[in-house]
């Protein structure tokens, strides 16, 4: 039952179904569902894909990422503009300051607008199953990034969420690995996937790191959707 109730609330975390009522009332802290976080990103893809289920083009790729991000409400797309905005910060303070203000800047909106075009164009070469391994492996990152680093507040959802357990780390791989085995072309296709993700999730760790201090709940998002759309470009690069 607690393993259930963790997936639940990963789904409920991570998009916008109306799960949370299966949750029960004691607050679950968010760290303890990071086992999950891919098994939600693969189901995410699977949903966003069906356009992609019925055929490949342009139209299709560009309902799937509109579906995506429907169903995640935007969350890792306004994360992504938050962290791109922070950029422009004089100092760690102001850069904190940034992330929570809900305008968008040039830097966030530049950013929006790539990762939009970037995901379409490389949805076009693909199918759904890449979608899948691609939300999957994107959701990884803010379960490694959380247990490795620390959070840049001493409030927010980075300090809330907590650090998952080295167990959870583990299956929270395996998961993505299968996702993206069952998406690569090749054995060749696969590694270097696998290999482009995690560059893409030590990028922007690393610039966390400098900017910031540490991981927020922005950072998190940023990374998710970072590594998503590191994944579709390889993925179409190999096809």
């Amino acid at each position: 039952m607690a393993r259930l109730q963790q997936l639940i609330l990963a789904l409920v975390f991570l998009t916008r179904l109306p799960l949370g009522r299966f949750l029960p009332p004691k607050v679950l802290p968010l760290a303890s569902a990071g086992w999950a976080f891919p098994i939600a990103g693969a189901l995410i893809g699977a949903v966003a894909g069906i356009p992609l289920w019925f055929g490949q083009g342009l139209l299709p790729a560009a309902l799937a990422v509109a579906l995506a991000a429907w169903l995640t409400g935007g969350l890792h797309e306004d994360a992504l503009a938050d962290f791109a905005d922070a950029g422009g910060g004089r100092d760690r303070a102001d850069r904190l300051r940034i992330m929570r203000d809900s305008t968008i800047g040039s830097y966030g909106a530049a950013a929006l607008v790539c990762a939009m075009l970037i995901r379409v164009a490389a949805l076009t070469e693909l199918g759904a199953l890449a979608l899948v391994a691609a939300a999957a492996a994107g959701r990884l990152a803010p379960v490694l990034l959380m247990q490795l680093m620390p959070p840049a507040r001493t409030d927010g959802l980075g300090q809330a969420a907590g650090r998952p357990g080295r167990n959870a780390c583990i299956f929270a791989i395996s998961v993505a690995l299968v996702a993206l085995t069952l998406a690569a072309p090749s054995a060749p296709a696969l590694i270097a996937t696998a290999m482009v993700a995690l560059l893409a999730m030590l990028t922007v760790a690393r610039r966390a790191a400098r900017l910031l201090g540490g991981q927020t709940g922005d950072v998190l998002g940023a990374a998710c959707l970072i590594t998503e759309t590191a994944v579709l470009v390889t993925l179409a690069w190999a096809a």
